[in-house]
């Protein structure tokens, strides 16, 4: 999404690559969709505060428990636990996102012919988006690689990959 051309919307932590915390009880739910419906909770499990630190009551969101119910399991998606880690989702969003306005100044964008398992498209100045869909590896083009959101066979060599994107 982040090698397209236009405007990118990154929603609320999906560059932790939090989920939806989908089992809040019902007495905490504050959207107005929960309280008109028994059979709809809204929009809150989209709503939990982020995760700063991977400790205190509110994981660094502030001084009290936040006003939606943290799970535990948002300890391991903190921003401090990511950032010392070179191979985290936020990581990977951070280098994306300077790649993007470093080398995607252009709108233009040609797609390029691949197997029917891959999204493979072109931008100006020789840069490629290659997402694979499917577990079964494929073959990359020679080039280097810039991003890949996973391990690569051979960095900078024709590769194959079980799934992401790479810019070459």
């Amino acid at each position: 999404m982040l090698a397209l051309p236009g405007s990118a919307y990154i929603y609320q932590g999906d560059e932790l690559g939090l989920q939806e915390v989908a089992d809040l009880p019902r007495e905490v739910l504050e959207d107005p969709m929960a309280s008109r419906t028994t059979k709809e909770k809204g929009r809150d499990g989209c709503r939990v505060p982020l995760p700063w630190s991977a400790d205190g009551p509110s994981y660094g969101f502030g001084q009290h428990v936040g006003h939606l119910p943290q799970p535990e399991w948002f300890a391991a998606y903190a921003v401090d636990v990511q950032e010392a880690d070179p191979g985290s989702m936020l990581n990977l969003y951070r280098r994306a996102l300077a790649l993007r306005s470093e080398l995607l100044v252009s709108d233009d964008l040609h797609w390029v012919e691949s197997e029917s398992s891959v999204l493979h498209f072109a931008r100006p100045g020789g840069v490629r988006c290659i997402t694979n869909f499917w577990a079964a590896p494929v073959a990359l083009p020679v080039g280097e690689i810039l991003l890949s959101s996973g391990q690569l066979d051979q960095v900078g060599c024709p590769a194959t990959r079980p799934f992401g994107c790479g810019l070459v």
